[in-house]
């Protein structure tokens, strides 16, 4: 799915961009054309390497608010859970305000596995394992701790405690929605209100850890099917990520469903160490973050402008989402 936020350069762009950072020039280019914000390229270097280049939009170019300085986030990620032991390509070159590109940009290893959804010929025992790994690989994620304040780093969304922040994450959100007529199930009334009605919850989360808050299918990459059985080979696109509470991890590998309590993914999580447990209360902060997610996909369309054959399922789904967490929410 296509959006209109995504650099174009060109192939003498990209030889002296890979040129300046890494001292060698570009052999043959692929646009990567799966992601829907930054562009992306893997690329054959002159010295053999196999790299991925990852370039942020253009940076006069209107985005929602927590986007703002995403690659800077990945690029800390990348810095604090590589030494933690979570699986991730290596971070070869970062760039910030660029002045030849006029942005940001990222160099990461390339890696030689597929996405964990454009993988073929898993039986039910493989699924199984791979969430019991991936679960395993969020409780070491979830270790990495804030410096006192929750929410995105880069965005001027955060707070000192978690419900702070995410009252400023939605505020934000709720901003771009009326910025650019984003159409809901709704009114942003009857969203704040489902909101207010539980954001008390959100005091249980007393340390703010590291949330990845992207973990669907395409961004696990497994090992190559000439290894054998699959295993999780690393976890990519870490833009997203924000300091907050570790359960809204477990919204995106549920998306447009339920986090349910025999989830591989939560026995993994459980016996690597993480702590989680369904309460009624754990409830409602699952579904104030599905709200959170769904309104993001809905809001995301201004600007980005998707294509509608192929982003219609999309927004049907997350406004089923919203509209199904939102009435949950005011059961309370």
């Amino acid at each position: 799915m296509e959006s209109r936020t995504k650099r174009r350069l060109s192939a003498a762009q990209l030889d002296a961009l890979i040129l300046g950072a890494l001292g060698t020039g570009v052999a043959s280019a692929e646009e990567l054309t799966d992601g829907f914000a930054n562009a992306v390229w893997r690329l054959a270097l002159d010295d053999g390497r196999q790299v991925v280049l990852k370039v942020a939009p253009p940076p006069d170019l209107e985005l929602l608010r927590y986007e703002r300085d995403l690659l800077r986030t990945e690029a800390l990620v990348y810095h604090l859970a590589g030494p933690a032991g979570l699986p991730l390509p290596r971070l070869l070159h970062s760039g910030f305000d660029d002045p030849e590109l006029g942005g940001d940009y990222l160099i990461m290893s390339a890696l030689d596995g597929v996405p964990w959804n454009q993988a073929t010929a898993l039986g039910e025992a493989d699924e199984r394992a791979l969430r019991h790994e991936l679960g395993r690989h969020l409780a070491t994620l979830h270790t990495i701790p804030g410096q006192g304040l929750y929410g995105y780093p880069y965005a001027a969304l955060t707070g000192p405690t978690w419900r702070d922040a995410f009252i400023a994450m939605m505020g934000a959100l709720m901003d771009d929605a009326v910025r650019y007529a984003t159409p809901l199930p709704c009114s942003l009334v009857d969203v704040a209100g489902g909101i207010h009605s539980s954001v008390h919850v959100l005091d249980e989360v007393t340390a703010p850890a590291l949330v990845h808050f992207d973990v669907w299918p395409g961004n696990v990459f497994l090992t190559p099917p000439s290894e054998g059985r699959p295993g999780i080979q690393a976890l990519i696109d870490h833009e997203r990520a924000f300091w907050g509470d570790p359960l809204a991890d477990f919204i995106t590998p549920t998306i447009f469903g339920e986090l349910r309590d025999d989830d591989p993914i939560l026995a993994g999580y459980r016996e690597a160490g993480g702590k989680l447990d369904l309460t009624p209360e754990a409830r409602r902060r699952e579904a104030l973050y599905r709200v959170y997610l769904y309104l993001i996909l809905l809001v995301e369309d201004g600007p980005r402008q998707y294509p509608e054959d192929s982003y219609a399922r999309i927004r049907d789904l997350a406004t089923t989402g919203l509209t199904n967490s939102l009435a949950f929410l005011r059961q309370w």
